[in-house]
């Protein structure tokens, strides 16, 4: 399962792995947090959330080399 970037009021962006499958259509978007907390979370089909880059690119000095590269990714990295 991928992991993904959902938006939070306190910490601006808190990480999420998707726990069931997304199909085209789907309201939401079911994750668990990083904390063990499972969320339905609520999608646009057009504005799907963020990518999180895979751990061994956390810290890299060069941001090109990122994966995905948007402002979770930055501000985490």
């Amino acid at each position: 399962y991928n992991r993904v970037w959902i938006p939070d009021n306190e910490e601006v962006w808190q990480s999420a792995e998707i726990t069931k499958n997304y199909k085209a259509g789907d309201r939401f978007l079911h994750v668990q947090l990083e904390d063990g907390t499972e969320l339905n979370y609520p999608v646009d089909p057009a504005v799907l959330p963020p990518l999180r880059n895979p751990d061994i690119l956390v810290g890299e000095n060069d941001l090109t080399a990122l994966s995905y590269l948007h402002e979770p990714a930055v501000l985490h990295n």
